[in-house]
C-alpha cells in the first residue's frame, strides 16, 4: 500500500510517497481502508517535532480519516468488517490504510460522504468542546473568532451561531471574510486594514467581547486581551500566526479574565465520554442540516504535500482533504 512517510523531523521537505507494508491491528484495534483524510495545520507541526504527542520517525501524518473497516483486532466486538466509520488517529492518516483503537471510531452516517466525514472531527470537535465545555458560551453573548475562514475558525463561526451568540469574524482579506459571512458571521473585521481592538470595542458598544476564539496568536491575541469584556474568556486554540503570546498576569486580574487552553486531542485519552457526547450532538446537527463542512479543496494522496502547503500558507478556506480512493487528480 502507499503512504506519505516522514523520515526525519525537518518539516514538509522530509515527506515522501512510499510503498509500505499493510498494517496489522493489535488487540482492540481495527484496520481501516482510508477513503478520505482531513488536512490540519497540526500535520505540519508533527513533521517538525513540535506536536504535543510526538511519534518518532518513520511515521505518516494525519489525525482524522473516514473509510471502511477491513479487519478487526482480537477482542473487538463493537464493529464489523465493512462498517463505515470516522476515526481519530494519533497519526497515520496520510495512507491507504491505517490501524486505530476501536474506541477512537464513530459510525459514519449513511447520509454523510467520506469527504465530509474526514473534514468533520478535528475542526468541529475542537470548536464544540472549546465553546461549550471550556468557554461555556451562552445565548446572547458576543463571540470573536480569529482566522474565521480557516478550518477551525469557520466551524467556530457556525457553532457560535448555533449556540445563539453574536459572532464577530476576523480574517485577512475580503474574500476570506465573505466565506465567514456565508457561515453566519454577524460582523466582519479585515485584519489587514482595520484596528482589531478598536473595531471590537465599537461593535460591542465599548463593552468588549465575552468570548474570543483564537487559533492565530501573535498580535491578534494582544488585541483580544485589550478588547475583552469583564469576566471574558479567551480560548487559546493554536498559533497559526507563528508567535506564541506572553500574557501579562496583571491584565487578567484587572478584568477577571480567563485565558483557557484547548487541547482537543487530549480528550480521546483523558475524557473520552466528553468527546463521544460532543460527537453525538455534532452529528445530529449535521443530519438536521444545521452544520455542513466547507471543503474548499480535495487532493489525491500523491499531492498530499501540496495540500498541506496550502493549509500551512493559510491560502485555503474551510477544510482541505485527501481523497485517497480516487484514481486521478481531484479538483483543486
Amino acid at each position: 500500500m502507499k503512504a506519505i512517510v516522514c523520515h526525519e523531523l525537518t518539516g514538509l521537505a522530509a515527506l515522501r510517497l512510499e510503498d509500505v507494508p499493510e498494517p496489522r491491528p493489535a488487540p482492540g484495534q481495527v484496520r481501516i481502508r482510508v477513503r478520505a483524510c482531513g488536512i490540519n495545520f497540526a500535520d505540519s507541526l508533527i513533521t517538525r517535532g513540535q506536536y504535543q504527542v510526538q511519534p518518532q520517525p518513520p511515521f505518516s501524518p494525519g489525525f482524522e480519516v473516514a473509510g471502511e473497516i477491513l479487519e478487526l483486532g482480537l477482542g473487538v466486538d463493537t464493529w464489523a468488517v465493512g462498517d463505515r466509520v470516522i476515526a481519530i488517529t494519533p497519526h497515520g492518516g496520510y495512507a491507504e490504510q491505517v490501524v486505530v483503537d476501536s474506541k477512537r471510531c464513530v459510525a459514519l452516517p449513511a447520509a454523510m460522504s467520506f469527504e465530509h466525514g474526514a473534514a468533520f472531527p478535528v475542526v468541529f470537535g475542537t470548536s464544540h468542546i472549546a465553546l461549550c465545555q471550556r468557554a461555556r458560551l451562552r445565548v446572547g453573548e458576543t463571540l470573536v473568532v480569529h482566522g474565521a475562514s480557516g478550518g477551525v475558525g469557520l466551524t467556530a463561526v457556525a457553532i457560535g451561531k448555533q449556540l445563539g451568540a453574536t459572532v464577530i469574524a476576523t480574517a485577512s482579506s475580503p474574500e476570506k471574510l465573505a466565506v465567514a459571512r456565508q457561515h453566519g458571521a454577524d460582523h466582519l473585521i479585515d485584519t489587514s486594514t482595520e484596528d482589531v481592538r478598536a473595531r471590537i470595542k465599537d461593535l460591542t458598544g465599548g463593552r468588549g467581547a465575552d468570548v474570543v476564539y483564537d487559533p492565530v496568536g501573535g498580535e491578534l491575541f494582544t488585541a483580544s486581551l485589550r478588547s475583552i469584556a469583564f469576566e471574558g474568556r479567551i480560548l487559546v486554540i493554536g498559533f497559526a500566526g507563528g508567535t506564541v503570546p506572553q500574557i501579562p498576569a496583571n491584565h487578567l486580574l484587572v478584568k477577571n479574565i480567563d485565558v483557557i487552553g484547548v487541547n482537543w486531542p487530549a480528550y480521546a485519552e483523558l475524557n473520552p465520554r466528553a468527546l463521544t457526547a460532543s460527537f453525538r450532538i455534532l452529528l445530529d446537527w449535521y443530519l438536521d442540516g444545521l452544520l455542513k463542512p466547507h471543503v474548499s479543496a480535495s487532493y489525491p494522496l500523491v499531492h498530499a504535500i501540496e495540500a498541506l502547503q496550502q493549509v500551512v500558507a493559510r491560502k485555503s478556506t474551510g477544510k482541505v482533504i485527501l481523497s485517497i480512493d480516487t484514481g486521478g487528480d481531484s479538483e483543486h
